[in-house]
C-alpha cells in the first residue's frame, strides 16, 4: 500500500527573506515536535522576485538561531502552478492574501489561502474577514532586532493553532468514508414455468 502524500503548507510574504522563512522554520519545528515529520511538508515563498536565490535576512537568522530554530533557506517567488500540489497557502499579511487569491486558478485554490494570524489564540472571532489587516504580521524589514523578535512571537503564537488545524486535517484524511448503506435484499419466489399446450 502506498504511503499517503504529505500535507503541504507554504508560507508567503513579500520577498521571502524575513517573515515567511521565519514561519517556515518555526512551523517545521512544531510539526516535528508533534511527531508529524514526514506527514507535513513545509516551505515558503515570496509574492515578488526581488530576493530570489538569496538566503534569509541576517536578522531573521539571528532571531531564529537565538530561539533554537534551524534554517537553511533560499528565497523564491510563489508560482500559481503550485496551488495544485498545496493543501494550505499561508499569507503573512492581508496584501499577500489578496495577491495570492488573485493568482489562484480556481475558487477551490483561492480557499486554500489563509492568514497566519487567523490561527492565533488571541484572534477575535468577530474580526471582519473583509478587513483582515488586523491579522497582519507586520513586516520587520525596515525595523530593528525588536521588530524581528515581535514578528517571531506572533508567528509562534499562531503556529500552535495552525498545527492543531493541520493535525485535524490529517486525521480527517485517515478517517475512512462511511460505507454506503446496504441495499436490502428482497426475496423472490420462483414461479413455475407456464405449461404450453
Amino acid at each position: 500500500m502506498r504511503a499517503p502524500s504529505p500535507y503541504r503548507v507554504c508560507f508567503v510574504c513579500t520577498g521571502n527573506i524575513c517573515r515567511s522563512p521565519m514561519a517556515e522554520s518555526v512551523f517545521r519545528a512544531y510539526a516535528e515536535e508533534a511527531g508529524l515529520d514526514g506527514l507535513v511538508e513545509v516551505d515558503s515563498a515570496g509574492t515578488g522576485p526581488w530576493h530570489e536565490g538569496d538566503g534569509a535576512d541576517r536578522r531573521t537568522i539571528s532571531a531564529l538561531t537565538a530561539h533554537g530554530y534551524e534554517q537553511n533557506h533560499t528565497a523564491r517567488q510563489f508560482q500559481s502552478t503550485w496551488f495544485s500540489t498545496l493543501d494550505l497557502v499561508i499569507a503573512l499579511d492581508s496584501g499577500h492574501l489578496r495577491e495570492l487569491r488573485a493568482l489562484a486558478p480556481t475558487p477551490e485554490d483561492a480557499a486554500k489561502v489563509r492568514l497566519l494570524r487567523e490561527y492565533a489564540p488571541d484572534t477575535d472571532p468577530d474580526t471582519d474577514p473583509d478587513a483582515p489587516a488586523a491579522l497582519d504580521v507586520p513586516d520587520p524589514y525596515f525595523g530593528g532586532p525588536d521588530d524581528f523578535e515581535a514578528c517571531l512571537e506572533m508567528i509562534e503564537a499562531a503556529s500552535e493553532g495552525l498545527l492543531d488545524a493541520v493535525s485535524k486535517a490529517l486525521a480527517a484524511r485517515d478517517t475512512p468514508a462511511p460505507a454506503a448503506p446496504a441495499t436490502p435484499v428482497t426475496s423472490v419466489t420462483p414461479t413455475a414455468p407456464e405449461e404450453t399446450a
